[in-house]
């Protein structure tokens, strides 16, 4: 190296840098030599072969999302995964429950091994997998096959990271504590978390509580199907307490799994998501989700300060998906090159899942490294035509 040659392959300059921990940030710049971060502080613009202008943006860690739908060209709900989430600045993703013990290796072969995005899953408890939403996957119980989900998980330790469970009355009929109970034992027995989508369930949300563990996942908190977390415009104590005990509550947006009048007063009451996610699939991908960042917006102008949010689109959901140990969802010096700079963007009219709307800024990424690599971007799907 010459004594003025470039210290550094690419700088990202003067943006609002976060900890992905504490949700703190700071002004700082970023600097990137090959597939690592090789310092984080002011002032390093200077030594960089490529520098890009950050002021005014918020750089985050990679963001990882925990609760998509990706088995795309199988599955009816499967979007596919770069277009739907690397290229709007998810560079780690959690399919969660498209697929079953019976449709993994397919999976694997055709969306999970050749992404360039990091991919986890969440196994339904279904051998079938959610392969078509208008036929419930356990309305046939003798579909959960405890041994072929263990087999499935214990073989591919890389990529499952839990199961999942719809509990909602189509698809789990009236007998559901069976279905539950068997869902817990499997879960117990391979010593991952079982994600429990609710909306519709058949009874209401505390009976389900009352069975879950510490580490279980509630996915749709927010949901305005019968047998929320509200009661009376109040959060339920029984979801309070079930928190204390460890259990997890995830944002799930999906096609109908968020309603603005739910999450308002729960964000006012202080009862946020532990992690945010989006639950983008086929059916929501050209809206009312539209991405994760989307997602975070809605939840922004319901009430929640991006420094509450970062940490749960990132540390949070990493950690979750065991992803923390790879680097995933952290900004730190030797970590690798994961990073997206968002930036906001002018007002639009954002949906919810229950008919209503707001308007308010939105989240736009602007750059987006994979392992220090850049990746394009896509521009927001809910543009009108010819933007």
């Amino acid at each position: 190296m010459t004594e003025n040659a470039p210290r550094y392959d690419l700088v990202l300059a003067g943006g609002e840098v976060f900890d992905s921990a504490t949700g703190a940030s700071q002004v700082a710049d970023v600097a990137v030599t090959g597939d690592r971060i090789a310092r984080i502080a002011p002032g390093l613009a200077a030594d960089g072969r490529e520098v890009i202008d950050c002021a005014g943006r918020y750089v985050l860690p990679g963001l990882v999302e925990g609760h998509t739908h990706i088995f795309a060209e199988v599955s009816k709900v499967g979007a596919p995964p770069d277009e739907a989430h690397l290229h709007r600045g998810v560079v780690a993703a959690c399919d969660a429950g498209t697929v079953g013990a019976s449709t993994f290796a397919a999976f694997e072969s055709y969306v999970a091994g050749p992404a360039k995005m990091r991919l986890v899953n969440f196994l339904n408890v279904s051998v079938l997998g959610l392969i078509d939403f208008r036929f419930g996957e356990l309305m046939n119980p003798d579909t959960l096959v405890i041994e072929d989900a263990l087999a499935v998980a214990a073989d591919n330790p890389h990529r499952v990271r839990g199961f999942k469970i719809r509990l909602s009355e189509d698809v789990v009929g009236h007998d559901w504590r069976p279905l539950l109970k068997r869902s817990l034992e499997l879960s117990a027995d391979a010593d991952l978390p079982l994600m429990i989508h609710i909306g519709e369930t058949p009874e209401p949300l505390p009976a389900v509580l009352e069975m879950l563990r510490p580490g279980d996942v509630i996915a749709h908190c927010y949901t305005g199907k019968p047998y929320g977390i509200l009661a009376d415009g109040k959060v339920l104590p029984e979801v309070y307490a079930a928190r204390e005990r460890g259990v997890l509550f995830e944002s799930a947006h999906g096609k109908s799994n968020l309603s603005f009048k739910v999450a308002e007063p729960a964000i006012a009451q202080g009862f946020y998501p532990d992690v945010i996610t989006s639950d983008t699939s086929a059916r929501n991908w050209r809206g009312p989700v539209f991405d994760l960042v989307t997602s975070m917006a809605k939840l922004r102008a319901l009430g929640m300060t991006m420094e509450q949010i970062v940490p749960r689109v990132t540390s949070a959901p990493a950690r979750l998906l065991g992803l923390d140990t790879e680097g995933y969802g952290s900004l730190v010096e030797g970590g690798p090159a994961h990073v997206t700079v968002l930036a906001d963007a002018d007002e639009a009219v954002l949906p919810d899942a229950a008919g209503n709307q707001l308007t308010a800024p939105r989240l736009e990424p602007e750059v987006v490294l994979l392992a220090g690599e850049r990746v394009p971007t896509v521009p927001w799907r809910g543009l009108p035509a010819g933007n």
